[in-house]
């Protein structure tokens, strides 16, 4: 019941159905009807994780999840509760102050969230309501609503097109944000909607919301007109945007989180570092070594006071209540207070300085100059500092391609016409605008027909969905680029132009003889994944209907004669190893009878309820045959600036690179080949429809078996490479590359019993290639190939990059999530944890940046533990020595202010200025990345060292001053020194020794370091005489009055302080000097100035 009434309430039904009934204007139809609202979603994007009622009870259980803080919360109610010999401030203080300082920097980031989610909710939008005109937020949008967009601006809910301004009733969008597709995609209004939407009388069944962009069926039923089925060319997708179209107006049937853009984004979750998680362990190593220490002291305590006399000393008589007193909760609250004296072994100051240092060191990559970009005028920004060290632990880089790889603008190179070879170069024979070379060598200086020539440009004219926009007096090309041959920036080359396209599908051509031709546009054949080729239907002035068709090679090239193939696959193919793009081009004269066979079929598929896309891809393909082939283009598509550099030093770096994109196969394996992910010496292990098909049998049964070949030639028995194209940073292995699309894919992750054992195999061979290229993904699937990856063995280090909404997914799910400053707004940018203005910039953020962070933070984790188990080594074995009477060895103003000022700051600075090699040696060596990567310095055996170093120098420190108390006399008057003198020597050589230590690894100095390292000293000096030399009123008892000035006096003391720290550091002093240097070309200890 309870259930039911909150679905009520918040719109949902009591259960899911297939479909939902949307009225257009919420006016029913027919108007008679009873009419009850339906209840959608609203139309907010929520991008944050808190929000004002939940934050303070959600970051504290976040923050409770750490085994320290929930540790020292536990401790601090222990002193609360049991008289402890240490005051509860030590550790509420430095728990709440480390609570705050998290709470303050996650609420702050999250605002930005909710600033961000502000911007996009609170758009002001115009929709109409009772036939007028109204402006409201873009969260106000209710499902139904007649929603108004103009050029230029993006949608802000789904819609179903019902007019445009447009006489065709048409319009152009481009989804750039959403697939990272730049051209103009043609969407087509509902037909039988011309009268007036303010009486309009509609209802629209839609499916529920899936996160399908390519998918949408649904039917739109008026009140005196049949049903229409309609599919994706009707509906507008939020975050696309409306172009060369003046306004459109459309239904909203998805809004807020139900549309499929926001059905494409994975929730915010908590992301946390590999260094964190090594924190744990280590913690709970030293959580054991802290309990196994209570229950020895407890234990001897027993049984020290079981001997006689012991256990009621004369001069210390019990009370009648300590008598009376239960004896197994006395050993409890001895364990307790065990606990308490010892508790400093959990350093909890380490992580107020771990926070500190990721907040501060932040700033250092928001004020790098080299990743300031001058066309933007930006630099990088950084959204979470809480993974800076994780940049240098990726092991698995997933890269969009469109604007992130490429700049998604298209060079015409050459083309090729019935075999002989045109490129547009300057060369010293010019025919026409196009140059004559690279023909066959009997063919050299030769060159096609006048007819071919002008049929093939004629072909590449018309063959496109190009819209020319006049209104603003010269004419741009808008819409799929016409394969490189507009030239840029509106430029035409002869002999044939793209003169613009007219209201009835007129297109017009002008030819070498200046005289403009007109083509009447019949049908558009789009372009299909599987097909991967588009047609169009054209019928020209004299009456002549012709099909021209360009697409891939593998497609045109069976549907043309064998001996024109002959001429142009030589051309085709060598373009295609240099990375260009190729489209091949053909063309074939209709019949009336033949057109109006395929006339008559591609209405009636059209316009079918069911199978619409089976039947219109059966005409396709009866029209499509019997072409003549004309020639072949290539184009270049732009790398971004040192692409090609920046994705083989990741890969020298022992990065795995995967190429994630909604584009087609070819052009993003030619952009894999340009950018050296692809060499020539690849194997390319292809896993797409087309491959799953040329067997003839159910795709399963194919699937299967390909799988199983690629994984025997992939991991079971891979050749050795030959010598000429082995890669240098590779094993001696042949290089695999693999490549599969959506469709496919879709296949390997579906639910069906043989989907796992699918997705073993896939994931096997893909980590066994050198590159993954995955073609036509939705942005869900981006996000499940990263999530398959993230959770596979060994929990590799994964990095997401993307410029686009498109990779919101992939960016939020992977462990490190990087947007790019580009075209396709900031979608990507808002919703990263560090975000750069060019792909360039990557190289130095992972190899400089990541390298750094990961070195200092490892070695602050390992020398905050060293240090505090130095520091309570020596109060576990003083128990030994006092009766396990829990007495503290050292004062408690020492017990205070060892972790907070004494030994603080020289470790900060290290963890913020340390150059262990400069940043010039490490952009240079991408293979010194490899020294850090899988948490190198957080392993065990690093952690091991650096325990018996603790251990080495805490046992010194305490028998080294005992051998010193063997001599009663120290003073010249022939006192004593009392036990408090003994824990001040060995807190003296304590400070001493842990701060020359990280003196001797610290291999840049500045002089910031000097001023904390030394003066850090200082200060400890400079404290304990004022601490000691004077009465301070607010202390009951003052233990250490002049005890430091005594001790100082004491020739034998100092000598023991300078003995024992020399004693201390030496096995340090030795591996510097006898082993060889950790890394290569480590810098010289010098002096700079910041």
């Amino acid at each position: 019941m309870l259930r039911r009434r909150l679905n009520r309430l918040f719109g949902r039904d009591e259960r899911r159905v297939d479909s939902r009934t949307i009225y257009v204007g919420h006016r029913p139809c027919p108007a008679t009807d009873a009419f009850i609202p339906p209840k959608f979603c609203d139309n907010r994007i929520v991008s944050s994780k808190y929000t004002v009622w939940n934050f303070l009870p959600k970051n504290l259980f976040e923050q409770f999840r750490r085994i320290a803080n929930f540790y020292f919360l536990i401790i601090f109610l222990v002193q609360v509760i049991v008289d402890t010999p240490t005051s509860p401030v030590t550790s509420g203080l430095p728990l709440f102050f480390v609570i705050t300082v998290t709470a303050i920097k996650q609420g702050y980031e999250d605002w930005l969230r909710h600033k961000a989610d502000n911007e996009v909710n609170k758009y002001l939008v115009t929709v109409l309501e009772d036939g007028r005109r109204t402006r409201k937020e873009s969260e106000k949008i209710k499902v139904g609503d007649v929603v108004e967009v103009v050029e230029d601006e993006t949608f802000p809910c789904d819609l179903i097109l019902l007019q445009s301004s447009r006489e065709d009733e048409t319009c152009f969008v481009t989804t750039a944000s959403l697939d990272g597709e730049s051209n103009h995609k043609t969407h087509y209004t509902v037909p039988d909607t011309e009268k007036g939407l303010e009486s309009l009388s509609a209802t629209v069944e839609c499916e529920q919301p899936q996160p399908d962009l390519y998918k949408f069926v649904t039917f739109f039923s008026l009140c005196v007109v049949s049903l229409r089925s309609l599919g994706p060319e009707n509906l507008l997708l939020k975050g696309a945007t409306l172009k060369n179209t003046q306004k459109i107006y459309g239904v909203a049937v998805y809004s807020g989180m139900e549309t499929k853009m926001a059905l494409n984004y994975q929730g915010k979750s908590q992301k946390r570092s590999v260094v964190e998680k090594s924190i744990n362990a280590f913690l709970l190593v030293y959580l054991c070594i802290l309990v196994s220490k209570a229950l020895v002291c407890t234990t001897l305590k027993y049984v020290w006071q079981s001997q006689p006399g012991q256990e009621e000393p004369w001069y210390n008589q019990k009370t009648q209540k300590e008598k009376d007193a239960n004896l197994y909760l006395n050993m409890f609250t001895d364990f307790l207070s065990f606990m308490v004296l010892f508790n400093f072994i959990i350093p909890v100051s380490m992580y107020v300085t771990v926070e500190m240092q990721k907040f501060l060191g932040s700033f250092f990559i928001s004020w790098d100059k080299d990743f300031f970009d001058p066309e933007i005028q930006e630099g990088a920004l950084v959204n979470t500092s809480d993974l800076n060290e994780e940049l240098g632990q990726v092991e698995y880089v997933f890269t969009d391609k469109t604007g992130t790889l490429t700049q998604n603008s298209m060079e015409f190179i050459e083309c090729c016409i019935d075999g002989f070879q045109y490129k547009n170069r300057d060369s010293s024979t010019e025919l026409d605008g196009f140059c004559v070379t690279d023909g066959p060598v009997s063919m050299l200086q030769q060159k096609a027909g006048r007819e071919e020539e002008e049929l093939f440009l004629r072909a590449l004219c018309l063959c496109h969905t190009v819209q020319v926009k006049e209104s603003t007096g010269q004419e741009d090309g808008v819409g799929d680029q016409v394969d490189g041959v507009l030239g840029l920036d509106g430029e035409m080359v002869h002999p044939a132009e793209l003169r613009g396209t007219g209201p009835s599908k007129n297109m017009r051509v002008m030819n070498r003889d200046k005289d403009v031709e007109t083509y009447e546009l019949l049908h558009v054949l789009n372009f299909d994944p599987v097909r991967r080729r588009m047609s169009v239907i054209v019928r020209s002035n004299c009456g002549d209907i012709m099909l021209f068709c360009k697409g891939a090679d593998s497609s045109i090239f069976p549907r043309v004669r064998q001996e024109e193939v002959d001429r142009i696959s030589m051309h085709v193919e060598r373009n295609a190893t240099e990375g260009y793009r190729t489209l091949c081009v053909a063309y074939k004269l209709l019949s009336s009878e033949e057109y109006a066979q395929a006339d008559a079929g591609l209405r009636e598929a059209r316009l079918a309820l069911d199978d619409r896309e089976e039947k219109l891809m059966a005409v396709y393909n009866q029209v499509e045959t019997g072409m003549s082939l004309i020639g072949a283009t290539a184009v270049e598509d732009r790398l971004q600036e040192e692409a090609a550099e920046t994705m083989e030093a990741l890969q020298r770096a022992g990065m795995k690179v995967w190429v994630l994109t909604g584009d087609k196969m070819e052009t993003a394996k030619s952009t894999c080949y340009a950018c050296r992910l692809f060499q020539r010496g690849t194997e390319l292990l292809e896993l797409t429809v087309r491959t799953l098909e040329d067997g003839g049998r159910r795709r399963e049964e194919r699937l299967h078996e390909v799988l199983l070949d690629y994984h025997k030639r992939a991991v079971q028995d891979p050749p050795p490479v030959k010598t000429r194209v082995t890669r240098s940073w590779t094993s001696a292995k042949q290089d695999y590359g693999f490549i599969i699309d959506g469709a496919t894919l879709s296949l390997v992750f579906n639910s069906s019993p043989d989907s796992s054992h699918y997705k073993s195999l896939f994931l096997q061979i893909c980590q066994n290639c050198t590159t993954v290229l995955c073609c036509r993904m939705a942005p869900l699937q981006k996000a499940q190939i990263v999530n398959m990856v993230k959770n596979s063995k060994g929990s590799p280090i994964t990095l997401s990059i993307g410029d686009g909404a498109n990779d919101v997914s992939m960016i939020l799910e992977a462990h490190i999530g990087i947007g790019i400053k580009g075209k396709e707004g900031r979608q990507a940018v808002r919703n990263s944890d560090y975000a750069i203005p060019k792909l360039k910039h990557l190289k130095k953020l992972l190899l400089g940046h990541g390298h750094l962070y990961y070195v200092r933070i490892a070695h602050l984790v390992q020398y905050f533990f060293y240090k505090n188990l130095c520091f309570i080594l020596p109060q576990f074995l003083y128990q030994f020595f006092c009766g396990s009477s829990q007495q503290p060895l050292y004062d408690a103003a020492y017990l205070t202010m060892y972790n907070i000022c004494f030994t603080s700051m020289p470790i900060l600075a290290y963890s913020l200025l340390e150059q262990h090699i400069c940043m010039e040696v490490l952009m240079s060596n991408a293979t010194l990345y490899r020294d850090v990567a899988k948490n190198a310095m957080l392993r065990w055996s690093p952690f091991l060292y650096w325990t018996l170093l603790g251990v080495y120098q805490g046992l010194l420190f305490f028998f080294g001053v005992r051998f010193l108390f063997s001599n009663p006399a120290l003073q010249d008057n022939g006192q004593v020194f009392g036990n408090w003198s003994y824990g001040t020597i060995v807190f003296t050589v304590l400070v001493f020794t842990v701060t020359l230590k990280l003196a001797m690894d610290t291999r840049h100095w500045t002089w910031i370091n000097h001023f904390v390292i030394w003066g850090s000293l200082a200060f400890y000096m400079v404290f304990s005489f004022f601490w000691g030399g004077i009465i301070w009123p607010f202390l009951r008892q003052q233990r250490l009055y002049f005890v430091f000035a005594n001790m100082l006096r004491s020739v034998s003391a100092w000598l023991v302080i300078i003995l024992l720290i020399l004693l201390s550091l030496l096995p340090e002093i030795l591996l510097l000097v006898l082993r060889k240097p950790r890394w290569p070309h480590s810098r010289q200890v010098r002096y700079t100035h910041i």
